[in-house]
């Protein structure tokens, strides 16, 4: 499948970059490019690796000519190059609309202009339903790349959507890490509040997913099991056999207490596919005179959610956290 291909990863110093690199490195691939803005990033990832076979390219999706640079023969892009901390989006909005919609824009006209292949487009479940300037941003992300993908012409367009990813950078899990290390009080918003719970191999697996099994304007999402953040907690501090208090603090700029993975108005189109839910592309055009007595006669009124997913056990968080390094 990758065989002797080139692919380029925006945003690739990331969690997700590195997670990548870690499935493809000894693989048949040809070359990996990674292409970020953070010259410092690069270079850790450079000592880290020290292989031949990874590319790095300075650049800003912000930037159609950086991308068109990095972009020159390549066959494949998975584009995670996004703002994705909720609080610093909601007080840098601008800043959101610029690299998650305008960035997102300019790396898919630069990758048809190129006549790449395929493009990944990586979402998450804050655009269902968005409450906070990120998850706003991203639903705008999805309606650019569906669009896109009706005008693409060779170059499939396909998008996936997930929920949390544990332990990428920033996320709970290394906060709550050093909380128990250090025996600081852990501090969690809502002991109730839930999330998806996904590894960063979960991640790479539902866009390989994507990649073989897409159409243009796919997106795919994965059902993923869910834990309470109190539950989170309690959980690692029995793992760290930790006496450390637990400190409510409150509901942060932009949050949910659930988050939500496929809309109830999704589900009713969506595709179930074992492990996976496929969201077809609306490809009706603007002739809506066409529509008027052609509708949809039943309605979903259930959405797939972090509450009504399937709910880790103790047993079942603890191997979890176990497999990505925290035991």
């Amino acid at each position: 499948m990758f065989k002797n291909k080139t692919l380029l990863i925006s945003g690739g110093t990331g969690s997700f970059g590195n997670a990548v690199l870690d499935r493809f490195i000894n693989s048949d691939i040809g070359e990996i490019r990674i292409f970020s803005r953070d010259e410092k990033k690069q270079d850790d990832m450079r000592r880290k690796y020290q292989n031949s076979k990874i590319k790095f390219h300075i650049g800003d999706v912000r930037d159609k000519d950086s991308i068109n640079n990095a972009m020159k023969g390549v066959d494949f892009v998975f584009h995670a190059a996004a703002l994705k901390q909720v609080p610093s989006c909601e007080f840098y909005p601008m800043e959101a609309v610029k690299t998650n919609i305008i960035g997102t824009s300019n790396v898919l006209d630069v990758a048809v202009e190129n006549s790449i292949k395929k493009i990944i487009c990586l979402s998450t479940d804050k655009a269902v339903y968005p409450i906070n300037s990120m998850g706003v941003s991203k639903a705008m992300m999805e309606k650019v790349f569906v669009a896109k993908s009706r005008i693409s012409g060779n170059t499939k367009v396909i998008g996936t959507r997930y929920g949390n990813v544990m332990a990428s950078r920033g996320s709970v899990i290394p906060l709550f890490y050093n909380q128990l290390i250090n025996n600081k009080p852990l501090t969690i918003t809502n002991p109730d509040m839930t999330r998806f719970m996904m590894t960063l191999q979960n991640a790479v697996d539902l866009v390989l997913y994507a990649f073989e099994n897409g159409e243009s304007g796919d997106i795919f999402v994965q059902k993923a099991p869910s834990s309470s953040i109190g539950q989170l907690a309690e959980v690692m501090k029995k793992i760290f056999k930790s006496k450390s208090k637990v400190k409510s603090i409150g509901i942060r700029h932009g949050e949910k207490m659930h988050e939500t993975l496929l809309s109830k108005e999704e589900k009713l189109v969506s595709e179930d596919l074992g492990n996976y839910f496929r969201i077809p592309a609306d490809n009706r055009d603007l002739n809506y005179e066409k529509y008027f007595e052609k509708g949809l006669k039943s309605f979903s009124s259930e959405e797939f959610n972090s509450f009504n997913t399937e709910r880790l056990s103790d047993k079942s968080l603890a191997e979890l956290l176990a497999s990505i390094g925290y035991k």
